[in-house]
């Protein structure tokens, strides 16, 4: 999943973990969340076992402002997983030059640049899932920096902690048999 400011480009890869491949670009929507129930019910009914989220880090590996909105969605993504009962890991990968790249990969399979647009997100977001499966079967582990649900603390009760609790998500050790991506 490629997370842009106002595009979200899904991709999703076959049974086997092999080939990832493209499947919609949805509209971010900052008011309602739309696009997060949409990813959620795409999530659910492909049988995800994996969400990986692209982190957009600058050159030096530094995170700005867009990567805190990549990681913000992620946290609202859990959420909602969560809220939907399904325990479908979300992870962070880096993401970095896949926007140029698939402007490159659209300009040399001669897509006119106002086409791009429309495409974009999707062809990143398979570039990303891409990277992100072949990593996993290289390493034979998950990549990616987990997403974990933040849930508030009881106050004022004997023998419960102050501090925020984290619910962990637990993830399959084999590759992923369906991811979807955004951007």
């Amino acid at each position: 999943m490629d997370v842009g400011m106002v595009r979200v480009g899904l991709a999703s890869c076959d049974p086997d973990g092999i080939l990832a491949t493209p499947v919609k670009t949805l509209s971010r929507d900052l008011k309602k969340n739309s696009d997060i129930k949409v990813l959620v019910k795409e999530a659910a009914a492909r049988g995800v076992c994996q969400i990986f989220v692209g982190l957009p880090r600058t050159m030096k590996g530094e995170e700005k402002a867009s990567a805190q909105m990549a990681r913000s969605y992620a946290q609202l993504l859990t959420q909602a997983l969560a809220a939907a009962e399904l325990a479908v890991p979300v992870m962070l990968v880096d993401e970095r030059l896949t926007t140029v790249s698939a402007h490159t990969a659209l300009h040399n399979a001669g897509v006119s640049s106002r086409e791009h647009r429309k495409v974009v997100d999707q062809v990143a977001a398979v570039e990303i899932l891409q990277h992100a499966i072949d990593m996993q079967k290289a390493r034979n582990a998950n990549v990616g920096e987990q997403v974990r649900v933040h849930q508030p603390s009881v106050v004022g009760t004997a023998g419960e902690s102050d501090h925020e609790e984290v619910s962990t998500i637990s993830t399959p050790s084999s590759v992923p048999d369906e991811s979807t991506r955004a951007r």
